[in-house]
Order: C-alpha cells, then structure tokens, then sequence
C-alpha cells in the first residue's frame, strides 16, 4: 500500500512538474536567450584571423620581402636568357633569309645549337621554380612553428580549449570579436621577433 502511494506521490510531482515547465516556457526561453547574449559569458575558445596575422607580423612580412626578392632575381636571371636566346635566334632567322650560311649543314649545327639553348633555358626556369617551391613551403613551416610555438606557451596561461585560424572567413562564417585574439598574439609576436632581431 505504501509503494502505490510513492509511485502514485512521484507521478503527481512529475505532472506538476511538467505543468510548470510548460507554463514558464516563455519565461524560461528569454532567460536562456539573455544569459547566451550576455557579454560576461565567454567560452573557452578564441580564434585568430590569419590575413591580418601576415600583413602585420614584422617576421612575415620580412620573410615575404626576402621570397619576393628571390623570386624577383629569378625572374630576371631566366629573362636575361631569354633575351639572349631571342637575339640568337632572330639573327639565326635573317641569316637564313638572305642565305649567310656557307653550308645547310652549318644552319642545321646552328638551329640544333638554339634548340638546345632552348632546352636549357626551360631547366633552368623550372629549377629556378623548384627551388622557389622549397623556399616557399620552407617559409610556411617557419612561420607556422613559431606561431605554434607562441600560442602553446600563451595557452598555458589563457587556457584556451579552442584556438581557430580563420583566413576570409573559410572557418568563421559569424563571429563575435570577444573571441578574436588576432591584436594580442600579432602585439606579442612582434615584440618577440623585435627582441630576437636586437639579440643578433
């Protein structure tokens, strides 16, 4: 008799309950609505904005200066042969033209000795990109690592649990700029690298 009475004692708060619940939805729903947009509240999570991050990190933008240039000078090295090659081959052409060669063996050895000046000229140029290539991907590692390095040493303090990278808003489609750490980490990064160049 006891226990129909328990099980009878739950139902009826459970209904009672739920009455309520119902009741309050409104109520319940503007204050779950006010605590998510309250400023106070912030989750443990921060996201920086990588575009930003390179066009002001005094070490990026000196390493990418520093790519520019070499790139650069490949492009002129492979230009400067290029010109040579165009002169030889145009003066090939008018010798042609006005039969100036002894013998078709000698224009033959001539146009063999362009197509293979030709040849070089597009290794060197894929050599020279190649090696553009390495650099590049090299320069992205370095940037990267030290970035990495900085923000796992940050973190042992802020204790993030998420740290995003957004570049043209690929990750973040909507944000909300107390989670954007972008100005802090770009303050702290320069400082460092400032620090390191004063040291050399």
């Amino acid at each position: 008799m006891k226990k129909h009475f328990t099980i009878a004692a739950v139902a009826v708060m459970m209904a009672a309950a739920i009455t309520g619940c119902q009741s309050n939805g409104s109520q319940s729903s503007e204050v779950v609505r006010t605590v998510a947009l309250s400023d106070t509240m912030k989750l443990p999570i921060a996201y920086i904005n990588v575009d930003s991050l390179l066009l002001n990190y005094n070490y990026a933008k000196d390493m990418n200066e520093e790519f520019v240039k070499k790139a650069e000078d490949a492009r002129s090295r492979v230009n400067a042969q290029m010109q040579r090659f165009q002169k030889d081959y145009n003066d090939f052409q008018r010798k042609l033209q006005t039969n100036a060669f002894l013998s078709e063996d000698r224009a033959k050895q001539e146009a063999a000795r362009l197509q293979d000046r030709q040849v070089e000229i597009e290794k060197l140029q894929e050599q020279l990109q190649q090696e553009l290539n390495v650099q590049q991907a090299q320069m992205n590692m370095r940037l990267n690592d030290t970035v990495r390095t900085y923000l796992r040493e940050m973190n042992e303090v802020k204790k993030y649990e998420l740290i995003l990278s957004n570049t043209m808003y690929d990750n973040i489609l909507i944000d909300f700029p107390k989670y954007d750490i972008t100005g802090e980490v770009i303050e702290a990064l320069n400082a460092r690298y400032a620090k390191n160049q004063a040291a050399k």
